[in-house]
C-alpha cells in the first residue's frame, strides 16, 4: 500500500501517523508539504493527521482546507482514493466539503 501524509504548519501528529502507517503496511509513507501542488499518482491512502494546523486560529481546519495540496486531495478522493482525517484532519475534511455537515461547539461543556 502506498500512502501519503499531508504536513501542515503547526500540525504535530504527522510523524505519529507516518510511524503507524509504516508499522502496519511495511511501507514508509510519503510526507507531503501543504504547499505542494500534487500527491504521488498511485497513492492508495491519504492521511490528514491530527494536531493544530495553522494553530487553529480561525476555525479548526479552516485555513488548512485552503492549502494548495487540498485541491489534489479533493481530486484524488473524487477518483476513489481513500482519505483518512484524524482529529484536526477530520476537521479539515469537513471544512473542504469532503465530509458533509459542519462542526459546532458543544452546547453543554
Amino acid at each position: 500500500m502506498k500512502s501519503a501524509v499531508v504536513v501542515f504548519p503547526d500540525s504535530n501528529c504527522d510523524r505519529d501517523a507516518a510511524t503507524a502507517l509504516e508499522q502496519t503496511s511495511g511501507t514508509k509513507p510519503i510526507m507531503v508539504w501543504h504547499d505542494d501542488s500534487s500527491l504521488p499518482d498511485n497513492v492508495d491512502l491519504i492521511v490528514l493527521p491530527g494536531g493544530f494546523s495553522y494553530g487553529d486560529y480561525l476555525r479548526s481546519g479552516a485555513m488548512a482546507a485552503h492549502s494548495r495540496i487540498m485541491r489534489d486531495v479533493k481530486d484524488k478522493a473524487d477518483k476513489g482514493v481513500a482519505v483518512l482525517g484524524i482529529c484536526n484532519g477530520f476537521q479539515v475534511l469537513t471544512e473542504t466539503g469532503l465530509l458533509p455537515g459542519v462542526l459546532i461547539r458543544n452546547i453543554h461543556l
